[in-house]
């Protein structure tokens, strides 16, 4: 983790000078400035925009308070507060303005202590959920998981899986090459040597094996219902069983698909029947 940029804003010289001090002796803290009230905060936290600001509540012309009511009226960043204050009776109002804690003066090494060590523990989590966040979108669109799922998987530390398949068919008519993106595929069924792929956009027409064209599906995607048809499981409306003890696909635009014995129990785990 980055070291966390800190300001300390107080009236007091004295008592900025003891904070510095203090909180210097913390390794993931970098104190680059100090303010000497509110209205110098409000005129150097913008264009310094520190992580953390250790702000006193107490201060002539603009408290603690009004310098949080300005930056936000500003629409600037507001860095995490932790206030810092001889006045105990601001406790509730502090929270109120979701200061990360609140810390009386004389300070106490514990308390001051308790107090950084919530904001470390902030700014970690902060930056490992960045991370996880940026992660789960670029193996998404790998995978073509959804991001909550992907995020599940890092939070529950199971393995994620990324997909070998490409996301587009390139099927060659002659000199031509069409692109056909494989969720627009509908289904796919065998017409002698060639495959005519369903989608859509139209029907394709490719010179294909079924055996060689399944093999470039995401099984995920993409089931075989008999010897002849591939169909993608998310344009299946319904699977019914007829009188004679077949088993059918009915899709979305009302196409019906034989389902083979043989393929019958992956079909249904697939689909979740």
């Amino acid at each position: 983790m980055n070291k966390i940029t800190t300001v300390i804003v107080d009236d007091e010289p004295l008592a900025r000078k003891g904070l510095a001090i203090r909180l210097s002796e913390y390794t993931d803290l970098d104190i680059i400035g100090e303010c000497i009230n509110g209205s110098d905060a409000a005129a150097k936290i913008p264009q310094w925009q520190p992580d953390l600001v250790f702000l006193d509540i107490q201060m002539p012309g603009m408290n603690g308070f009004e310098l949080l009511q300005f930056l936000h009226n500003k629409q600037h960043k507001i860095p995490v507060i932790v206030f810092v204050t001889a006045f105990d009776s601001y406790a509730i109002k502090a929270f109120e303005v979701h200061a990360m804690d609140y810390v009386l003066k004389p300070v106490d090494d514990d308390r001051l202590m308790s107090a950084v060590n919530k904001v470390v523990h902030y700014f970690s989590a902060q930056q490992q959920q960045l991370y996880k966040d940026k992660l789960a979108h670029l193996v998404a669109g790998i995978t073509g998981d959804s991001c909550e799922d992907i995020l599940r998987h890092l939070a529950q530390g199971t393995p994620i899986r990324i997909s070998q398949f490409a996301d587009t068919l390139a099927i060659k008519d002659g000199s031509e090459v069409t692109r056909v993106a494989m969720k627009d595929i509908k289904w796919i069924d065998a017409a002698g040597d060639y495959m005519c792929v369903h989608s859509s956009i139209g029907t394709h027409i490719m010179r294909s094996t079924m055996k060689e064209l399944e093999n470039e599906l995401d099984p995920r995607l993409f089931v075989r219902a008999h010897r002849s048809a591939i169909v993608n499981i998310n344009e299946v409306s319904k699977m019914v069983s007829r009188i004679s003890g077949e088993y059918h696909l009915i899709l979305q635009n009302g196409t019906e698909i034989k389902v083979s014995r043989s393929h019958r129990d992956q079909v249904k785990a697939l689909i979740g029947v």
